[in-house]
Parts: C-alpha cells; structure tokens; sequence
C-alpha cells in the first residue's frame, strides 16, 4: 500500500528580511494594481481596526490564493508550450502553502467566530474567480497586485507587533503549529509568530514583484526580435 510524507512542513525564519521595501508604481497597470490594494486596505482598516488576529485570519484566506492560482495557470501554459517552467510553479505553490499555514496559524490565535467564518467563505468565492481571471488575462499586474497586496502585510504585521510589544495585545505563547513550522523555541510567544510571518510576507513581496521585471523582460525581448525581424 502506497505510504504518503506525513511529516509535519517546515521553514526557516528569514530575520534579516527587509520590512522597509517598496516598489513605486511605473506604469499604468502598476498604477491600477497599487490603487486596487489600497482600496482593499481601506475596507480591512475599516472594518478590522486594531483587531489584527481576526484581519489576519481573513485576509490570510485571500493571500493563499493566488499562489494555487498562479502555480495552475503556469502549469498549464508549461503543459501547452511543452517547456520548462523555470521554477515558477514550485515557487508559486510554495507561496499558497505557506499563506495556508499563516492561516492555521492564526485560527489558533484568533478563534473566528459565525460571522467571520461566512466572510472567509464568500470572500474567498469572490476573489478566486476575480483573480483567476485577472491572472488569465494580465498576469503581469496579477503579480503587481500581490506584490503590493504583500506590502501592504508587512505594513501590518509591523503594527500588530508594535502593539503586542506595547502591551495593548497580549503576548500569548505561540501555538503548536507555529512552533513546528518555524521551528521556533518552546516558550516562543505571538511575537516571535509575527515576526515569522512578517518575513514570508516579505519574501513574496519580492518574488511577485521579481515575477513583474521577468515578465517585462521576456516582453522586451519579444519585442526586440520582432523589431530584428523586420529590418530582415
């Protein structure tokens, strides 16, 4: 009988992750895609205020989508034009799964309730097939949204730090979870867990925004060897 891995994910903390970085909108779709988070963080500040755990819980729900997204779309382009990937799938899957467990995470933490439950749901219905074909059609700005979408997390996991080193949040041991997956120390609390989290968010800030300059590349390079064609 076939024996499938059961050991438990893990990953290593990136402590000297820069939470500082951005990327200033150059063209139009970097404009739409910086406008259209913005717009998503006045309705998560709105509506979550300080009650970070809770906006985690949700918005850690939309973050682990488009990694499966992108990571199917790229697997089925490389399947059509019969070539290699370039590490794009692997890259992208790792993404969404570790989105997931940022929010098996805080579940642990937060403890949704009713309401929050049905929001995750239908956010979740909404965005997939939002970004499925925002990714179908315009992958470039798809990868800028999530560039800036994951920004916008370091921004926010920065101030739910603050907070809990300020004492207005409780600095709860962290869960089981969060311990096995970053192998962090025994007694780690919800700030060594932020902290954690906050540098994976980093981290796919950078690889989607690397994503937007590769596929600007290939474009120009496109370009180039048309414009060769031509003078031929």
């Amino acid at each position: 009988m076939q024996q499938f891995d059961t050991r438990p994910l893990v990953r290593q903390v990136n402590y000297d992750a820069d939470v500082t970085s951005h990327v200033a909108p150059q063209s139009k779709s970097d404009h739409v895609a910086f406008a259209f988070v913005k717009l998503l963080r006045f309705f998560a500040d709105t509506f979550f205020a300080r009650r970070y755990g809770h906006r985690a819980v949700v918005l850690e729900t939309v973050a682990a989508v488009p990694g499966m997204v992108g990571g199917l779309l790229q697997h089925l382009r490389a399947l059509r034009r019969m070539r290699d990937d370039e590490g794009w799938i692997r890259t992208l899957l790792d993404e969404a799964e570790n989105e997931r467990m940022h929010l098996m995470t805080f579940i642990e933490i937060a403890k949704p309730n009713a309401f929050e439950r049905f929001l995750i749901l239908s956010v979740q219905l909404v965005f997939y097939n939002f970004y499925f074909f925002l990714y179908l059609l315009a992958p470039r700005t798809a990868h800028r949204v999530v560039g800036y979408f994951e920004e916008e997390a370091v921004i926010s996991y920065t101030a739910y730090l603050k907070e809990v080193e300020s004492g207005r949040h409780e600095n709860v041991p962290a869960p089981q979870i969060a311990i096995d997956y970053w192998q962090l120390h025994s007694d780690a609390r919800l700030s060594d867990v932020i902290i954690a989290v906050r540098a994976d968010e980093a981290e796919h800030r950078d690889v989607n925004h690397c994503f937007v300059d590769r596929i600007d590349e290939r474009r120009d390079g496109t370009r180039a060897k048309r414009r060769k064609l031509g003078e031929a």
